[in-house]
């Protein structure tokens, strides 16, 4: 629903406690919208991932229509009223950065550290899709991407940041058997295969698959 709120921003959890968010299982900020007629509560849980809950105060029942296809002139203003809210936590709370999950951070880190790499943004209208090339014949050797769970094949259309990378193509049925791995996303499906970076596959293991990729791009 409000997911455009926080593209390309990382949470810096240092700033939570002073905006106002108390930490019990997940970071927890309740603030009362609309003239009082409402009362919102915003959680981030560990992960970061972020859910809303509106109840109204006089009788203390969930307001759910702005999370659904709801239509209607006092729904808008409520989901104005929650977004102004957000927008807020996100200006306060959270500082630019295209991919935020850890295993791209450390990514980028490891490339940098070990290659001397940065991130190239090809694509205007594609902002959250960035690639990695050689020095030597400038050819990739890796791209990292924002796409939906749906278009890899599962049941969710969360966002989340993939890396593309290459492989030989005799290989390929044998990675494609690894849970988390899953065929090129708008890459040649023969000869490059995707992660997601949601630590389904352990920092280590994507690092020696990129430095594999690496090689690979030189041929």
């Amino acid at each position: 629903m409000f997911e455009d709120v926080f593209r390309r921003k990382k949470l810096n959890p240092e700033k939570l406690e002073p905006f106002g968010f108390v930490n019990q299982d997940s970071w927890t900020y309740t603030r009362d919208i609309m003239d009082g007629e409402f009362s919102l509560t915003v959680r981030i849980d560990k992960n970061g991932n972020i859910d809303t809950d509106l109840r109204e105060i006089g009788t203390g029942d969930s307001y759910i229509l702005y999370k659904i296809n709801a239509s209607g002139t006092f729904v808008g203003e409520v989901r104005t009223a929650i977004e102004t809210v957000l927008r807020e936590i996100a200006e306060i709370c959270y500082e630019s950065a295209v991919f935020k999950t850890k295993q791209a951070q450390m990514l980028i880190d490891y490339v940098y550290d070990t290659y001397g790499d940065e991130l190239e943004f090809l694509w205007q209208k594609f902002p959250d899709n960035a690639i990695w090339r050689r020095k030597d014949n400038r050819k990739w050797y890796a791209a990292i991407l924002t796409v939906r769970r749906s278009k890899l094949g599962m049941r969710s259309d969360e966002i989340v940041e993939i890396i593309d990378l290459r492989i030989q193509p005799e290989n390929m049925e044998a990675v494609l058997q690894n849970e988390h791995y899953y065929p090129g996303w708008h890459m040649n499906k023969k000869s490059w295969y995707t992660i997601v970076l949601d630590e389904g596959v352990p920092d280590d293991e994507i690092c020696r698959r990129l430095d594999e990729s690496y090689r690979l791009a030189k041929k």
